[in-house]
């Protein structure tokens, strides 16, 4: 559902000159908010674990004049700026990282560990260019207020936990995101993300779906255990999930329509103790994604057609357990929203404002707008050095740039923060009233 929101006249009337004189006069000083991401990015959290980063977030916010809402769905956290009448706009940042082991090479690199929600000792990194966005808020937060006198109605500067699981948006919104505080609901939802897909300095936006819906699946396949050397009394349960992934891969090749978009990894499969051991049960974890929620339903259908079908096959012993690990819409910008931020992206940024390339990745972004039926606009930050992107690029190898959860994923720090920065003030200074 599209909802139209009221955008003073004088907004969409101003020149780029205005735009770039009022973020160039008010942007802060950067080399605090460069220390800063050298910091976050040397002490990654895990998902349901930023209490670090969130209270890092909420004093600097509080110190600028923010009235600061924290621990909301985990470590989520928003300050509210009002500004007289007029729009409100929310601008989100996520805040979790990655069981990632950090091989950059960088002199902030991460060196932590911490207990992911298994209990297991992991390496933990900012592989996913999470504390990019923090960094970028809270200067946004910063150059919004000195600019106050600029704009008219409410700021909200959301910062969210657990994207990485597609679970902290919903967290936020069932703990009472909308509800609970003397705060009007926005009017638009904006945000950002870092890919080294794109050299940094560049913004990269278009309109309609942008990133893939995503469902997330837990299976157990079961089997009788026996010894290794005697198969024919046992049922072997690597079998049975074996041709599981086999046939999983001709949803997409054999069942999609040609032209319609979707994807079925297994990303993860474990089963048994030792070489000599059938085990009794086997585990995958699949993820889906879609743009299409008619895709969507296929996927999921077919996916427990097929696994229900080989244990039934197999003459498993006991049904399948299917078991979700959450899911997510597809982020999809609205049109009318995502055309009157283009304009001002291609004023301020000229060149370096590009077409989006609509991406299998997946948010859960959308959830803050769809929660409230009110538009969103999601757009795609640069960060690879810009002479090594151009190298790449000369050289046809674009692909060997490490990307997001790659445990190289290094963006440069500028002019990755400063574009960052102006993003999300000039979105926010787009929809705002004067």
């Amino acid at each position: 559902m599209r909802v139209d929101i009221p955008i003073a006249p004088s907004a969409i009337a101003r020149s780029r000159e205005t735009y770039r004189k009022v973020i160039d006069h008010y942007r802060p000083d950067l080399a605090f908010y460069q220390s800063t991401y050298r910091d976050l990015h040397r002490h990654p959290e895990l998902s349901l674990q930023e209490k670090r980063t969130s209270s890092i977030a909420a004093s600097h916010l509080k110190d600028i004049g923010y009235s600061v809402h924290e621990n909301i769905g985990g470590y989520g956290l928003i300050g509210v700026l009002r500004n007289n009448h007029g729009p409100t706009v929310l601008l989100r940042a996520d805040m979790d990282a990655l069981p990632v082991l950090e091989n950059t090479g960088l002199d902030y690199a991460s060196k932590e560990r911490s207990k992911d929600s298994d209990g297991k000792d992991v390496p933990v990194m900012h592989a996913c260019g999470h504390d990019a966005h923090v960094t970028c808020l809270m200067a946004a937060a910063n150059l919004l207020y000195a600019a106050r006198a600029k704009w008219r109605g409410t700021l909200i500067c959301l910062f969210q936990p657990a994207e990485e699981k597609v679970s902290g948006a919903q967290a936020m919104v069932d703990d009472g995101l909308y509800s609970r505080f003397d705060v009007p609901k926005p009017d638009v939802v904006l945000g950002q993300h870092v890919f080294c897909i794109h050299k940094a300095g560049v913004v990269a936006l278009t309109s309609g779906p942008v990133m893939a819906a995503v469902d997330g699946l837990r299976i157990r396949v079961f089997g009788k255990g026996g010894h290794g050397s005697m198969p024919s009394l046992s049922i072997d349960p690597i079998v049975i999930a074996s041709h599981i992934v086999v046939r999983l891969q001709t949803i997409v090749s054999r069942e999609l329509e040609p032209g319609k978009v979707g994807v079925v990894t297994c990303g993860k499969f474990q089963a048994g103790t030792a070489s000599n051991i059938i085990p009794d049960y086997a585990d995958l974890e699949l993820t889906i994604r879609s743009y299409d929620t008619k895709v969507q339903k296929q996927l999921l259908d077919a996916i427990d057609r097929i696994v229900r079908s080989e244990c039934d096959a197999s003459r498993s012993p006991q049904a399948p357990l299917i078991e979700s690990l959450g899911s997510a819409p597809a982020t999809v910008n609205s049109a009318d929203q995502t055309e009157l931020l283009n304009k001002s992206f291609l004023s301020f940024f000229e060149g370096n404002a590009h077409a989006m390339v609509p991406l299998p990745g997946s948010e859960d972004f959308s959830i803050l707008a769809r929660a409230i039926n009110v538009p969103c606009v999601f757009w795609m930050l640069g960060g690879c050095d810009p002479v090594k992107w151009d190298e790449a690029k000369q050289n046809g190898k674009i692909g060997d740039i490490p990307m997001n959860h790659s445990a190289e994923f290094a963006p440069v720090i500028e002019p990755t923060l400063r574009t960052g920065v102006d993003a999300l003030a000039l979105a926010a200074l787009t929809f705002l009233g004067r």
